[in-house]
């Protein structure tokens, strides 16, 4: 088994709690260019919207977490709100393996459908989602969403909405 091999087996795959909140602001604040939260809405990530994340743990250390709803007007629908992976857990495919794993959870029995805000220079999120769609055997459609003046003042990158699906989880 090669090293590689065995970090990828150690990193465990969980549902999140409230515990995990202090840890993820940390972990987002390692894994520029993500947004940095404040440390309530990671602990209500962790919390409220546990069914619809995903911690990464290796030896003890959150290494990984993706943060996800299911919006209330489209049931059929995930979306996810960050992906963050510590160096530590990069180049393991370990961000597409979080992603499935949310979706197999029964929360989202009933979701044909994933959505997701990228800004046009985020190559690794891009490659992601792309690579994720050929998974599922899905369309991949995106479009400017957040305008960088008309939603942002002017202060952060455009955001481009992606819509993958339908697929069945």
């Amino acid at each position: 088994m090669s090293n590689e091999d065995s970090t990828t087996t150690a990193i465990n795959l969980r549902k999140p709690t409230k515990a995990d909140g202090y840890a993820l602001h940390q972990l987002v604040a390692a894994c520029p260019p993500l947004d940095p939260n404040s440390v309530y809405c990671n602990l209500l990530q962790s919390s409220h919207f546990a069914d619809t994340a995903v911690a990464a743990e290796l030896n003890g250390e959150l290494v990984g977490f993706i943060s996800g709803y299911i919006p209330p007007a489209q049931p059929d629908t995930l979306f996810v709100w960050q992906v963050a992976v510590h160096e530590k857990g990069r180049g393991q495919g370990l961000a597409k393996r979080m992603l499935h794993a949310i979706l197999e959870r029964e929360a989202c029995q009933a979701v044909s459908h994933l959505e997701t805000t990228i800004t046009p220079d985020n190559e690794a999120s891009w490659a992601l989602f792309r690579s994720f769609a050929r998974d599922k055997g899905a369309e991949l459609k995106h479009h400017e969403h957040f305008e960088k003046e008309a939603h942002f003042g002017g202060q952060h990158d455009s955001e481009f909405l992606l819509r993958i699906g339908p697929f069945t989880s």
